[in-house]
């Protein structure tokens, strides 16, 4: 089964080298490495093009945001299945993508799904907290609940189906395509209850309180334009238990 992994970079010299090391020592034997660069200036091309003999495709143009990056990157890929990584996120372990793999082949899935820890850039060796995508399903879509999107591989075939990314979406674009693919329960998928990705802090999603108010609002407008009743109050009721990740690392 080929899986074709994508990573969108800006200006990721100091992180991206990681990222792409990770990928490349993975035992899965079919992998398509897709890197989609935004025209970046700090380097990052040049720690691309080390890694150039792993990489089936190599794009450096501007975009208009990280969605509009992710689907150049998907129209690309010819896997099986697709998996977001991003420029400053490293895969757990050297066998996540055979893991992934072998669970989609013997369920005949749709889509895999696991968790991811965080970490602090100065201090990579300590996981600040663990983001369990147990609790999600369908119908916990109203009350903000995703998969955590470095951690989910979804079969390309789900792209021309339902469609890509809606690069309107500042940050919450992930979320309304995850929304739109399983408002449904269509899709046969499965939960990974260990550690796919180990995934950097401060990002636009993990930015302070004017990423979560964006964030939710965005959610809010996601759910609505995919017809699941929901409000502000379901949005934020999710808190109190998230804030339980951080004594489950």
């Amino acid at each position: 089964m080929k899986i074709s992994v994508i990573t969108v970079a800006f200006n990721a010299a100091q992180t991206i080298d990681a990222t792409m090391r990770s990928v490349s020592t993975q035992t899965h034997p079919d992998i398509e490495y897709i890197v989609i660069d935004g025209g970046s200036t700090d380097g990052t091309q040049a720690c691309i093009a080390s890694h150039a003999s792993r990489l089936a495709h190599f794009v450096s143009e501007p975009d208009r945001g990280i969605y509009d990056a992710m689907n150049k990157g998907i129209r690309l890929a010819s896997g099986t299945l697709v998996g977001i990584l991003n420029a400053d996120d490293v895969y757990a372990d050297n066998t996540v993508l055979a893991r992934v793999a072998r669970a989609v082949e013997e369920g005949s899935l749709d889509a895999v799904y696991g968790d991811v820890e965080f970490f602090a850039p100065e201090n990579p060796d300590v996981t600040t907290r663990r983001y369990s995508s147990r609790c999600f399903s369908p119908g916990s879509l109203a009350w903000g609940w995703m998969p955590a999107h470095p951690a989910l591989f979804l079969r390309r075939e789900l792209f021309e189906r339902y469609g890509h990314y809606r690069s309107d979406f500042r940050i919450a674009g992930d979320y309304e395509l995850i929304a739109r693919f399983f408002k449904d329960g269509k899709l046969k998928y499965r939960y990974l209850s260990e550690i796919l990705v180990r995934m950097s802090t401060g990002g636009v999603s993990t930015g302070g309180w004017r990423s979560t108010l964006l964030l939710n609002c965005e959610v809010l407008r996601a759910c609505r334009e995919n017809g699941i009743p929901t409000n502000l109050f379901k949005l934020l009721s999710k808190y109190p238990l998230k804030a339980l990740e951080f004594f489950r690392k």
